[in-house]
């Protein structure tokens, strides 16, 4: 039985081992001629895709002459360092009182700068510290909670975080950090951070929090069952990522419709902005809050602090309020001459209600340094 043109082309293809797509021949001549040239034709085609450069595969391997984006970087060549395992992964240090995880900063991570934002950071910091429990061994079934806590039904919520930046790592960055927890107080539990540009080891951000337990299902905070402390006191480090008079310790005051110099209206949780824990993910508050920062700030300066102070969860069906007043604060700074010269920045007061009770979700307090006297990397 005779073969048809495109059975009698497939096996010619694999007896001289050439690649075959499945199409038909380009040219209908006999055998001994246009199909040999096809296959050839596609062989070729097939060799030379985007995986082939000069005939060398190129994703996701180095091949000489060819430059990645990580290797132009500040010109260094990051594909001749020693690999770093830690991505994903983590590790202990400082005889496992101290969880590092090292993360790449991502082309979704940045704002319209092309450096991270301060929600790319405080999901950073959230991811290590979720890790930071997983790695530990302490993990029960809930987000971040260990297994005493997961059997009483007890969660952690964070009720105040402070963040201070000097700098914003830019896309492709590798930023490395460093997180531990400690006592606060008789029923709470503090933890730290520090992020460090993975090539300079330079800290660029130091945050720390305190944390309280709820329960799941009632939704109220209790003390810290003796369990649960037991549980957590081996992996205590008396240790400060920010000094307690650098600290932003002030209370921060009430906005109202009076004091508030902006306010938008109408901000609505969607279901993407849900945690495991059944609320709004703490990080997704600071998108709001800036909701009523004036576009003119946003675009001309860079937020170098921002405290938070959390009071109440939000669900999905909850309509939102952010109102902002702002003022100016002088900080001095030594010019090339080492004299003393005024820079005006900002301090902003913010706060995230409901719309149709305005009761308090978030009160927080941003410090923005203008960009022209920020160094970003």
């Amino acid at each position: 039985m005779a073969l048809t043109q495109n059975a009698a082309l497939r096996l010619y293809c694999v007896e001289r081992n050439y690649g075959y797509t499945g199409l038909r021949p380009i040219r209908r001549v006999r055998f001994g001629g246009g199909w040999k040239r096809a296959c050839m034709k596609m062989k070729a085609n097939i060799e030379t895709n985007v995986e082939m450069v000069n005939g060398k595969k190129v994703n996701g391997i180095h091949v000489d002459g060819i430059s990645t984006f990580l290797d132009k970087r500040k010109g260094g060549d990051l594909l001749n360092e020693e690999p770093n395992h830690e991505y994903m992964l983590g590790r202990f240090v400082e005889d496992r009182f101290v969880y590092r995880q090292s993360f790449v900063i991502r082309s979704y991570e940045i704002g319209p700068d092309k450096t991270a934002t301060m929600e790319t950071l405080m999901n950073l910091l959230q991811e290590t510290a979720l890790n930071h429990v997983a790695s530990s061994g302490l993990a029960g079934n809930g987000f971040g909670a260990t297994r005493e806590m997961s059997i009483r039904k007890l969660i952690w919520v964070v009720t105040r975080i402070h963040v201070q930046v000097e700098k914003y790592s830019s896309w492709g960055d590798v930023v490395e950090i460093d997180t531990w927890v400690d006592a606060a107080g008789k029923n709470g539990m503090r933890r730290d951070w520090i992020i460090r540009d993975y090539k300079t080891q330079d800290i660029i951000t130091r945050a720390t929090s305190t944390w309280v337990i709820m329960n799941r299902e009632t939704r109220r905070l209790c003390k810290i069952p003796d369990e649960v402390k037991k549980e957590v006191q081996p992996f205590y480090l008396n240790k400060a990522a920010i000094a307690a008079e650098n600290t932003d310790s002030e209370k921060i005051e009430k906005l109202t419709d009076e004091t508030a110099e902006r306010i938008r209206t109408g901000l609505a949780p969607r279901w993407s902005d849900m945690d495991a824990n059944q609320h709004v993910n703490n990080v997704k508050y600071i998108g709001w809050l800036l909701e009523s920062v004036p576009t003119n700030v946003l675009e001309d300066y860079n937020m170098t602090r921002m405290t938070l102070e959390y009071r109440r969860e939000c669900r999905q069906s909850n309509v939102l309020e952010s109102l902002t007043s702002m003022k100016t604060i002088t900080s001095e700074e030594e010019d090339d001459a080492e004299n003393s010269i005024g820079t005006e920045d900002l301090e902003c007061t913010h706060l995230l209600r409901m719309e149709a009770d305005q009761a308090e979700i978030v009160r927080a307090r941003s410090v923005w340094q203008f960009k022209q006297h920020n160094q970003i990397i």
